[in-house]
């Protein structure tokens, strides 16, 4: 038998480190040629490790979240042959003297790591980041293996240990964990003590008070949501943000969607008030380029685009990410709508190609019904303006004759790079996107 290392590969695009975000295996799994082992994350894209031979699984090296270099070791197998990794004797006769502490490093580094829990004390989560223990106490109850668990009592200011998965399902059950005794090591709580506190009923502490609850839960930033932060972050420290929101009434477009939706083609998506906005937003453009474009604030340097490449922040189960409609100013109505909805759907399922999440020139924010009166949306870095969407409702508007009568409105909240762009002309550019959709027939002239 021999050991074969798995080396993190060069994923191409100059990238010299990727993140470690998830790992599909653990020591001691057989594993067969080509099935995935681990997943880690550029700045480009999430790409997936596979085992290159078969074997069982010895060793993983990075922890999750943790940044490691092109070339490094990170997961070991025990193979049938001779392997990839030199052997303690081969390096005794080309190491001399020193071959005995670096065979006895290499026996460490491959030694097999504690055998697995029993499954009511398994920690299991949907982010991989928690398989871990959460606490000193935890990681030393689930290292003991020598019998029974003493008789554990929590004090009143002690937190609860138990696996992510148990505490997930009491809150689904609305269980508050303190009330709960643990059977397991150093009082852990397992999914049958749960079941036991479900089966005699919640029963209230002493004193008639409810005890309060000191449950710290740590939840490590990585993969996609920690790219997030970082893009956030650096918008925020480089962009001078300015905010301008105006009211926009919507009611002829809204009754224009609807008609043009009735008689729509089966072949044809439904209309959202998204792909009218993004041609109002294109037409705006031409009068204020200004608004489409990269600044390159490393070199001063603007960079205007002809081609409109419209982002869409969209909400995915794994954060924001924002798909790129490109050269949105060459599309009709439905040729954006069915791009939208191609790349949004791409961007939930992981689907999207590297080249349909990058190139953006002007970005487009919404939370559809749930997009509340006022935004400040962030600028997506390097670009210099952001057109945030709020919810349509029915209000009570003054018309031109004085009369107060319902009208759908909606507000544009929109941000701007001070650096680039001016606040008259900020203002100007949303009142030009305005009148388009308040008088949408100008949308086709």
């Amino acid at each position: 038998m021999g050991i074969h290392v798995i080396k993190l590969p060069d994923v191409g695009e100059g990238v010299a480190e990727a993140e470690f975000v998830a790992v599909h295996v653990k020591p001691g799994d057989v594993v067969s040629s080509d099935q995935t082992l681990a997943d880690v994350m550029t700045d480009k894209a999430t790409v997936e490790i596979p085992a290159p031979v078969a074997g069982v699984v010895k060793w993983i090296g990075p922890e999750i979240g943790e940044t490691v270099a092109v070339g490094s070791e990170i997961i070991k197998l025990e193979v049938a042959g001779a392997g990839n990794e030199k052997t303690a004797e081969a390096a005794s006769k080309g190491a001399g003297k020193e071959a005995a502490p670096t065979a006895q490093k290499a026996a460490e580094t491959t030694k097999p790591k504690a055998a697995p829990q029993k499954a009511s004390e398994k920690i299991t989560a949907k982010n991989p980041s928690q398989n871990a223990p959460s606490s000193p106490a935890a990681s030393s109850a689930i290292t003991r293996s020598n019998g029974a668990a003493p008789k554990h009592f929590r004090a009143p200011d002690e937190a609860p240990l138990a696996a992510p998965a148990v505490r997930a399902r009491a809150r689904a059950q609305g269980i508050d964990l303190a009330f709960v005794h643990g059977s397991g090591p150093a009082g852990r709580i397992t999914h049958e003590d749960l079941d036991a506190y479900m089966a005699k009923g919640p029963t209230a502490p002493t004193g008639g008070t409810m005890a309060p609850n000191t449950q710290v839960e740590e939840i490590k930033v990585i993969g996609l949501r920690r790219k997030i932060a970082e893009k956030m972050q650096d918008a925020k420290r480089r962009i001078p943000h300015f905010a301008y929101v105006e009211e926009c009434d919507v009611t002829a477009l809204e009754e224009l969607r609807q008609h043009i939706n009735k008689s729509r083609r089966d072949d044809q998506p439904k209309l959202t008030v998204l792909p009218f906005i993004m041609r109002a937003l294109v037409l705006a453009i031409k009068d204020y380029p200004q608004m489409n474009v990269r600044y390159d604030d490393d070199e001063n340097v603007v960079h205007r685009y002809g081609g409109v490449h419209i982002g869409i922040a969209t909400q995915t189960a794994n954060g924001l990410i924002v798909p790129v409609v490109r050269h949105a100013e060459a599309n009709d109505l439905w040729a954006n709508a069915t791009a939208v909805k191609r790349l949004a759907d791409a961007a939930r399922d992981g689907s999207a190609k590297r080249e349909e999440l990058s190139g953006s020139t002007i970005t487009i924010t919404s939370l559809g019904p749930l997009g509340g009166i006022v935004t400040t949306p962030v600028i997506n870095h390097p670009e210099v303006a952001i057109l945030g969407i709020n919810k349509i409702v029915t209000r009570p508007i003054y018309n031109d004759q004085g009369q107060v009568v319902p009208r759908k409105m909606m507000n544009l909240s929109s941000s701007f790079d001070h650096r680039v762009v001016d606040g008259w002309d900020a203002a100007e550019f949303v009142q030009k996107i305005r009148g388009f959709l308040e008088y949408p027939a100008t949308l086709f002239i």
